[in-house]
């Protein structure tokens, strides 16, 4: 489980790059990548079910999201 508060991105580069990650998103829901997803209610972040080897694995997938420069991200082993 992945837990990602986003900080430090305008609105303006937010739309701008939302597309691609929405696009990113949509193809990890599609081959099984992703799970689950909940969007934070009171701040700007997510909750990700991502299926990886490791931490590192996963770092690296979401390394190849538009908004990972902005993500603070913690990352929770699943069983």
């Amino acid at each position: 489980m992945i837990d990602i508060l986003l900080q430090g991105i305008d609105d303006e580069t937010r739309i701008k790059l939302l597309p691609r990650e929405q696009e990113i998103i949509k193809e990890w829901e599609n081959n099984g990548t992703l799970l689950a997803s909940y969007i934070k209610g009171d701040v700007a972040g997510i909750y990700l079910v991502l299926m990886a080897n490791d931490k590192a694995d996963a770092d690296k997938k979401l390394s190849t999201l538009p908004y990972y420069p902005y993500m603070k991200i913690e990352i929770i082993s699943l069983r």
